[in-house]
Formats: C-alpha cells, structure tokens, sequence
C-alpha cells in the first residue's frame, strides 16, 4: 500500500534533528500488532503484519521520507543535562489520521544515533511489550497518552545483565515537542530557533493561541492546562510515572515513556517502584509538585518570547504557573466526584471525603483501585465486601453513612472506577512469559485491561492486588 509519510518537524526545524536510519533486523518476527489503531491511522493490518512490517523496523520507509533522531535537553532527576536526544529512537514523520490528525510514527529500540552517549540504542523484548500494554491500558483507563501500534522481535540479541531478545517498539504520539525540546532550543541562544519551535508547537497542538494577544504566553497557558489535566488523570487512577524528568514531559499533555512506571496497589503516597529513584523524587504524591516544577522549567526556556524585560517575563511566568494549581484541584475533585458517584455534590464536601477515605486506606494498608470498586456494592446496599477490608471498622462506618446520605451513583461508580489495570505481578509474568517465547500471559493480560471498567467472568484474578511480598519488593527499571 501506499504511506505518506511527512516531514514537517524536520522541515521546519532541522536544527533539532539529524537524520538517521534504522539498524537492520536480521530476523524481525511480529510479536504483537495494534489493529484498532492501524486501522484509525489508515494502515492495512494485513500489509503490516506483511511487506509493510519493514515500516514497523524502519528498514523499509516510503520514498520521500526523512527519519531522524530528536535533539532536547532536560532535567533528569533535578540534573540538567544539556544534550541528551533520542539515543535509541527515531521519529519516522507524521501520519495524517483517519480523522485528519497529524500523528507521529515513532520507534523505539531501532538503534544507536548520535545522541546515544554510549548505548547500545537497542531494546529487548520485555521493556516494549511493557510499554505496549501500558500505554494501551492507560489509553482504555482515559488517560491521554502515546499508542502502541506494534512490537516486533528483531532476532538481535541485547545486553543487559544477562541476554535477552531484542524488539523495537513502533509508537504514535500526537508529537514528541517535550519540555526538554524547549530547553535545548533555549541553551543554543538561538532566538529565532526558539520562536519557530513556539510556533510550530501552536500550530500542532494549541492553535488557539496563534490568536491571543500574548501568543506564547497562551501557549504555555495551555500546557499548563493540560499538564495539570494529565497529572490528576494519573492520581485518579494510581498511575506512577517513575521517571518525570522534564525531557517526558510534553507539550501535547499526553503520557510518554513508560520505562519505571507501574500502578500504585495499597495506597500510600510515597510509593515509588522505580528502580533509580533512590529519594523517591518522583513517587506517588509528589507528581503534581514536579509537574509544576517541570513547568517552571518550561517557563525559563520560554521567557525570552514572554517579554523583552526579564523581569516583567518573570512576573508573568509566575502569573501563569500559579493557575496549574487551580486547574489540577477542579480536574482532581471532578475525578474523584465521579469515583464515589456524587457530581452533583458541592467540590469542598467531595474533597473532604475522598481525604477521609484515602487517609483511611493508608491506614488499613487497602488496595487503592479495588477499594473504589467494592464501594459502589455498598451504593447498592451490600456494604460488607468493601467493610470486610477494614480494620477500625467504626471509624470507616462513620464515613460511610455520610458518604451513603449523599446518594451516591453506582453505575456512574462502575464507569469510573476500573475493576483491571496492569497489575504489576500480571504484567511481570506476561513480560517473563515473552521473552521466553511464549505470548499468551501477555495476550491474556491485554484482554482484560483493554476493557478496563467491564467486570467479566474468569478473570478474577486480574482483578486481585499482587501478594504483599511481592509489592514490597517490586521494582521497575528503564530499560537501556
């Protein structure tokens, strides 16, 4: 079939790519194909799966196309680090959707480029198929964020503390414009750089502010907006990011990179599984504060297009960072109405009980998503499953005959609360089950968390949190 592929990021900004190529796959094997999404970005399934898997390598691209790797910058665990770029990655070009939406087709694992500061730009199979049924799994959770559209084995081995099968992993974002694009635009000094950056990121994803009266400050308006969206999204569904660096942060407002991250079972707000985020920087509770932190960051690349005096820039930097709070509290209680089933409950009454409540399953060391799930029995009448979890009973049968006076939603709780998300022991043993060769754990596992708010017979233990010696020993790593 016929692809147009186009080049628009490295058209109109050459400064931030260098064009690449894709190592070759010496015996690639299509190992799990998103159709649904194919489909949506007008790709035959069965040409993929064919003569097009080439595409999904990047060995084989439409002539006319420009694959490159992308330069940013970005704070790595509160560290600038000035160059880093896709090290293992490449942007193939965009897509123009069925609905006539410019997507990015990336790749994962394709190879070492320029930037790859002594790796091997490699990725095996376990770490892809993570970001697969991840990242669909959020996408079915609501959540924006990139699609995976396939994983194929390459027949490389890859290096690690042991040897394991390589894969890449073919993505699609709405772009990858990161805070760190930003930020590395910044450091060259180079202002018109920086201002074609600004506005090919209007034009792409808030072309609203090409009419403000402050264009750039309304576009860093609107990521501010989005990215206070994002973040409460994850908090509603007890996602952790692991890895909140500002170079995966973008300016879409949608997730990106799922290396270290996993879903939160007992709920505690320190909860960190990442594996090299030894100060817990990144944990549960402290995603909103780095989120902010990170668009502080985006501020200073952007002051110069804010104003010419430093310091007015500042002031309305400051001006306009003082509203993600605002926009994060509306996005997280409208949430949290919806999980205990009372929208038409006043805000502050919302936020009162959802405080109580969380309090109370730290204290009871109770299963965060599981928990939201049986309270809607007790909408019904049946209090018991949810009761039986608790251990002061009479503290949590004082919340709940307050929470039952409002008259709670249950259908409207069974739409909002999953009963499947990646568990992360179910998502161990599929990734374990993969790289052995066998893929029906993971098939399995993505069957369930794609229909994430259906409760379906057979599939009770999807539903169930890992054994507490596993969670408490549980850690997720990057990858490379």
């Amino acid at each position: 079939m016929s692809i147009a592929l186009q080049d628009r990021f490295v058209s109109d900004l050459p400064e931030l790519a260098v064009r690449w190529q894709a190592e070759s796959a010496p015996e690639p094997r299509l190992l799990v194909l998103n159709t649904v999404l194919a489909g949506e970005l007008g790709l035959d399934p069965d040409w993929l799966r064919g003569p097009g898997m080439g595409l999904l390598l990047g060995s084989d691209v439409p002539e006319g196309a420009a694959p490159a790797a992308q330069a940013y910058a970005g704070h790595q665990f509160g560290g600038f680090v000035p160059r880093l770029g896709d090290g293992r990655a490449l942007l193939l070009g965009e897509l123009t959707d069925r609905e006539g939406r410019t997507r990015d087709l990336h790749l994962k694992g394709s190879g070492r480029t320029p930037f790859a500061r002594g790796g091997d730009g490699l990725a095996a199979v376990g770490p892809m198929l993570r970001e697969y049924v991840i990242s669909e799994a959020m996408h079915a959770l609501g959540v924006p964020t990139t699609r995976a559209l396939a994983v194929v084995a390459t027949g490389r081995p890859v290096y690690r503390e042991t040897q394991l099968p390589g894969a890449v992993l073919a993505r699609v974002a709405s772009s990858h414009l990161r805070v760190g694009t930003f930020q590395y635009a910044a450091s060259t000094g180079d202002r018109a750089l920086l201002t074609r950056l600004a506005d090919h990121a209007i034009a792409r994803h808030h072309p609203s502010a090409a009419d403000a009266e402050h264009p750039y400050l309304a576009l860093f308006d609107a990521v501010i907006a989005a990215q206070a969206d994002l973040v409460a999204r994850w908090m509603l569904v007890g996602f952790i990011h692991g890895v909140m660096n500002t170079d995966n942060m973008t300016i879409s407002g949608e997730t990106i990179d799922y290396g270290p991250c996993a879903f939160m079972e007992a709920y505690d707000p320190e909860t960190v599984y990442s594996s090299i985020d030894s100060w817990g920087r990144y944990a549960y509770g402290n995603q909103p504060s780095v989120a902010l932190w990170n668009l502080a960051r985006f501020a200073e690349a952007l002051l110069p297009l804010f104003d010419e005096d430093t310091e007015r820039a500042i002031k309305l930097a400051e001006t306009s960072l003082h509203a993600f709070q605002g926009h994060y509290d509306r996005r997280w209680t409208a949430g949290m109405a919806d999980k205990l089933g009372l929208p038409d409950v006043p805000g502050d009454v919302v936020g009162g009980l959802a405080g109580e409540a969380l309090t109370q399953l730290q204290q009871n060391g109770l299963d965060y998503t599981s928990f939201f799930r049986r309270l809607a029995e007790a909408a019904r009448g049946d209090a018991e499953p949810v009761r039986g979890e608790f251990i002061d009973l009479a503290t949590f049968d004082d919340w709940l005959t307050r929470w039952r006076a409002l008259q709670p939603d249950a259908d409207l709780m069974d739409r909002a609360n999953p009963v499947y998300i990646p568990r992360n022991h179910l998502v161990e043993e599929a990734l374990t089950a993969a790289t052995a060769g066998d893929l029906a754990p993971f098939e399995a596992l993505m069957a369930a968390v794609g229909s994430p708010f259906e409760e379906r017979a057979g599939l009770e233990r999807y539903a169930e949190p890992g054994q507490k010696e596993f969670t408490a020993s549980f850690r997720t790593f990057c990858g490379t």
